[in-house]
């Protein structure tokens, strides 16, 4: 993709939602953690509903500790891996108070030495609760950079170099979500929505998917 078609992808994304927000429930750096953490294989909508009412109770790591293992698994046993995510959890907590004063780090090489968090896991907190210009490739995004040519690569972190590379100044910070809104709602895994898409002019995917019968009917 040329660099002024870019440009305007990301200016055309930027338009339809100009300040785009993670679609996890959170209060907090450390409730944002723990969220980002549980939805690894999970989604964003069944990690809410497992953390209405733990987040209710818990937005420090001490008071996780407190909730302990046990009680944290009754809360999110309906998560996938629950009883992995639960162990790592409680973990992380741990480490946080006996290490960082009971705050969220701030730096990637931090994040990542806490239990169950990763590369993407350290990105969307960083991005997300500290307003850093990273960006975390999941499965919508790596799609969406291969899909339309904006950013191809063999793997994650092909793209989001790459992606860190190309993405203009300007649309840095908020990249990371309109990537990820957009390959949920419109550049879909099974069938992409072409018809309805504001960037469908600078993508390099085609055939192009056209409107189906049904909704040209009823129009």
């Amino acid at each position: 993709m040329k660099k002024a078609d870019i440009y305007e992808f990301f200016h055309r994304l930027s338009e339809n939602n100009p300040e785009p927000e993670t679609e996890l429930n959170y209060t907090n750096p450390y409730t944002l953690l723990v969220a980002v953490a549980l939805s690894a294989q999970a989604t964003d909508v069944g990690v809410n509903k497992a953390t209405r009412k733990l987040f209710e109770a818990v937005e420090t790591p001490e008071q996780m500790l407190e909730l302990g293992e046990e009680r944290l698994k009754d809360h999110i046993k309906t998560v996938g891996l629950f009883n992995t995510k639960a162990k790592n959890v409680i973990k992380a907590a741990e480490i946080l108070v006996a290490d960082h004063g009971g705050e969220v780090p701030q730096t990637r090489q931090a994040l990542e030495a806490l239990p169950g968090v990763g590369r993407k896991t350290a990105n969307v907190v960083l991005n997300t609760a500290f307003g850093h210009e990273t960006i975390a490739v999941d499965t919508h995004i790596f799609r969406v950079s291969n899909r339309t040519g904006l950013a191809p690569g063999k793997t994650v972190l092909a793209v989001e170099k790459t992606l860190e590379r190309v993405t203009p100044a300007d649309f840095k910070r908020h990249a990371h979500h309109w990537l990820i809104l957009h390959g949920r709602y419109v550049c879909k895994a099974r069938t992409p929505e072409c018809w309805r898409c504001p960037v469908a002019e600078y993508c390099n995917y085609k055939p192009k998917t056209p409107e189906p019968a049904r909704k040209r009917k009823n129009a």
